[in-house]
């Protein structure tokens, strides 16, 4: 009776299918487990937020205007303090958060988080919103999500590319829970964190950032973001006056990108200073606008509806701005993406009064303007245009505004690059004037792991063998001989098991009717054994095609072995990868 052979469903099995480019129907479970847990860490963030608004705003984290004026001025004092003392005992690695963070563990790191800055974006993102800051909850919603998700693949032990994977999973996932927007949570992360668009990426991202914003609408309702009123663009009279508000939007997000990247000239001053002066000048204006304090989605609202003043509007377009980026340059790790649409949202809304001022009869509503302006300004700041559009599609709901919305946001993305030569806010790190993600080759060669195209046919034998041992070494027909040395200082060396199995042969033929027959016995030297050895190092089953390649350059090597470790004190070699194989992918590659 045949036997039933059942499926194998096990880790080790889930591994290898990870390790290829294919692996789409495995990334996709990933995917959803990666957005549900990244959408209930976004509900337990809120509800820090909601909680720690319970004890002074009547649990409205946003709701500064109620405290009195010396109140929410001092309480900018007291946050830059907690976070002083917080923070700075701490190694310099560990004060590293947000999205920057994010994408800089993703291209150096191979999307490994560490979970000492995993624990600290919890209190810092808490501190820097009911801190009376001027900052936004995406920076650390995104690396509470991605750094989730990554350390779920960390404890399973999964291919570093699938790691890449899932840190745009929880990305994906935290912006869409968070704004209720999944289709920019998607487009946010492979725009801005992964920096590439592929099937294999998009499908898994999709799923994570869908069961994300359903984990949030569990709890929070499936309510837009914001309220926003319906407007339309009426007149193409209205065109030449959206250009000239886009480019004054990009101008604006050209200032943010300089002053927030000044941190340099202030890192002479000792932090106690720093800290003091973003206290000092948060609360000195919060004292007269408290609309520059916290995320300011409350002010975004009344912007996009019109109900804020003309000296509020310019309160948000230069103190939030400016507010926000001197924060970031004096070193203090806050969100910026939820500030920068509100600075967007009224120097849009300015614009557009301005416009109904010259223009009355044919001006559209501010409200239109404020929007676009939104949109412009988060595309401008982070040079990701099409994220920007599916925002302002996803959170107006009015398919209307994409038109003038694309001319808004194209614009304004142009003027930040071109005139005031801005990258985008989180690519601080340049090589050949690309940022390492945005590098073709590294791209393709971090999508697939060492498993996928090592190769496994090998076996392992000491430098001195007799001749019935080589001969037994080569009854499986291995490709490669594997030399173990004696000592740990001498380098592991491969032969070509061919070269070996034409020595022996040679040596039968000779030794056909000779007097003298080799003697079996006899020990066999593989390092004088005439043909191809290469000289390895060693590099883990997880790591990428990128990082094997890196190693091979760094030591001048044309070869590695590839080590599983099943536990922490047996490792074995499951295969060879060579610089021939890695290139052969590349240039055949599906």
């Amino acid at each position: 009776m045949p036997r039933l052979h059942l499926p194998d469903f096990s880790l080790e099995r889930f591994r290898r299918q990870l390790a290829n480019v294919d692996a789409l129907p495995q990334l996709c479970v990933l995917g959803v487990i990666s957005g549900i847990a990244t959408g209930g860490l976004m509900v337990g963030f809120r509800l820090l937020l909601d909680l720690g608004a319970l004890i002074a705003m009547d649990g409205d984290h946003e709701a500064f205007e109620a405290l009195s004026p010396w109140g929410r001025a001092l309480l900018p004092l007291v946050a830059v303090s907690v976070i002083g003392v917080w923070l700075w005992r701490q190694p310099a690695a560990g004060r590293k958060l947000g999205v920057a963070h994010v994408i800089e563990r993703l291209t150096y790191h191979q999307g490994r988080f560490p979970l000492r800055n995993w624990l600290n974006q919890w209190v810092i993102g808490v501190l820097t919103v009911l801190g009376g800051l001027s900052a936004g909850r995406e920076g650390p919603a995104i690396h509470l999500g991605a750094a989730a998700s990554s350390g779920l693949g960390m404890q399973l032990r999964l291919p570093h590319n699938s790691l890449r994977v899932l840190v745009a999973c929880g990305t994906a996932a935290a912006i869409s829970a968070s704004f209720n927007t999944p289709i920019a949570g998607v487009i946010f992360a492979m725009e801005v964190v992964m920096m590439e668009y592929t099937i294999a990426g998009f499908m898994p991202v999709i799923l994570a950032s869908t069961m994300g914003a359903l984990v949030a609408q569990m709890m929070y309702g499936s309510e837009p973001a914001f309220q926003v009123p319906s407007v339309t663009l009426e007149s193409m009279y209205n065109l030449p006056w959206i250009i000239i508000t886009a480019l004054g939007i990009g101008l604006l997000a050209g200032l943010f990108i300089r002053v927030a990247k000044s941190g340099e000239a202030l890192s002479a001053l000792p932090i106690w200073l720093r800290l003091a002066m973003v206290g000092v000048t948060t609360g000195g204006v919060a004292f007269w606008y408290p609309e520059v304090q916290g995320i300011g989605y409350d002010s975004l609202g009344a912007a996009l509806s019109g109900e804020l003043t003309v000296d509020v509007l310019v309160a948000l377009v230069v103190a939030k701005l400016l507010l926000t980026a001197f924060t970031v340059a004096c070193g203090i790790p806050i969100g910026i993406i939820g500030p920068v649409l509100v600075v967007g949202a009224a120097s849009g809304a300015l614009s557009g009064m301005l416009g109904g001022w010259i223009w009355p009869n044919a001006s559209a509503d501010a409200g239109l303007f404020a929007m676009l302006g939104m949109a412009a300004m988060m595309g401008a700041v982070l040079q990701a245009p099409l994220a920007a559009l599916m925002a302002l599609l996803e959170l107006t709901h009015n398919p209307n505004i994409i038109l003038p919305g694309m001319l808004a946001v194209v614009i304004a993305v142009l003027t930040a690059r071109q005139a005031c030569r801005c990258d985008g806010f989180f690519i601080t790190l340049t090589r050949n004037g690309l940022h390492p993600l945005q590098q073709p080759l590294r791209q393709a060669l971090s999508r697939v792991s060492v498993p996928a195209v090592m190769e496994r046919n090998l076996v392992r034998t000491p430098r001195m063998v007799s001749r019935d041992e080589a001969r037994s070494l080569l009854e499986n027909k291995p490709t490669w001989v594997v030399i173990v040395r004696s000592t740990e200082d001498k380098p592991t060396l491969a032969l070509k098991a061919v070269d070996l199995a034409r020595v022996l042969l040679e040596e039968d033929r000779e030794s056909e009717g000779a007097v003298d027959a080799v003697d079996n016995e006899t020990l066999l030297d593989l390092l004088e054994v005439p043909g191809q050895r290469l000289e390895m190092a060693p590099i883990h089953q997880q790591a990428t095609l990128s990082e094997a390649f890196e190693r091979l350059n760094d030591q001048s090597l044309d070869a590695l072995f590839v080590e599983n470790t099943s536990t922490p004190m047996m490792r074995r070699i499951s295969g060879i990868i060579t610089r021939d194989a890695i290139e052969n992918y590349y240039r055949y590659k599906p």
